[in-house]
């Protein structure tokens, strides 16, 4: 695992769980708001053997472990390593762009997920002009977890690209999730050349969003 950075202990990336979070490096997609553009280019990796020493170490005191990036499908090993956080005993989180629907079909069907967030970032005919890549694969592993019987979330980040119109054909697009959540933008340095004369959201207007498409996806809710 190409592994850039840890956070050791977490309350609130895994949902009712204690939990440590690992951030892989890389990423097939290039949003120019990401707020971890360090981990895309020749970051610096941790050994992976001390991030194992660590979770062995941890194992009945975490509850979870959370696998965040970058986008951690493209780790060519990620299966062996959650593999071997649940044999320590831990609840697995993925965090995924959802670029690889068959990496994440392989983990559901071998029982290595727990939970599941999946960045929804555009409607589906959108993506390839903001990230760079169609979003067809996306629309596959939404579909998967809606089948998986697992928990997951999908979490939009509202960019002030994303018009009303552009929040209404996204909740149409899908059945209604389990839970859907939109996100506060907070403008990252070299974001200006993408804002251009749009000012980002106020959380009182992604409120004001959530509740225009409530009655599509009825567990909206803003973070």
């Amino acid at each position: 695992m190409n592994i850039a950075g840890i956070q050791k202990t977490s309350t609130v990336d895994f949902p009712g769980l204690l939990a440590a979070v690992v951030f892989t490096a890389g990423c097939n997609y290039n949003c120019f708001y990401c707020h971890n553009r360090h981990l895309l280019g020749d970051s610096p990796l941790l050994d992976n053997g001390e991030i194992l020493r660590f979770l062995e170490k941890r194992a009945g005191m975490l509850d979870g472990i959370v696998v965040s990036g970058g986008e951690p499908t493209l780790q060519k090993d990620l299966h062996e390593f959650l593999s071997y956080a649940k044999e320590l005993g831990y609840a697995v989180k993925l965090d995924t762009n959802g670029s690889n629907p068959k990496a994440v079909d392989r983990l559901l069907k071998e029982n290595l997920l727990d939970y599941v967030a999946l960045d929804y970032k555009a409607p589906f005919d959108h993506y390839e002009e903001l990230c760079g890549l169609p979003g067809d694969d996306v629309k596959r592993t939404a579909e998967l977890l809606l089948h998986a019987g697992i928990q997951f979330e999908m979490r939009t980040t509202m960019i002030p690209q994303i018009s009303q119109q552009d929040l209404r054909k996204m909740a149409d697009a899908l059945p209604p999730l389990p839970a859907y959540l939109l996100q506060l933008y907070r403008p990252q340095p070299g974001d200006t050349k993408h804002l251009k004369t749009l000012l980002p959201y106020t959380p009182s207007e992604i409120a004001r969003l959530a509740d225009s498409i409530r009655d599509a996806q009825p567990n909206v809710g803003v973070r």
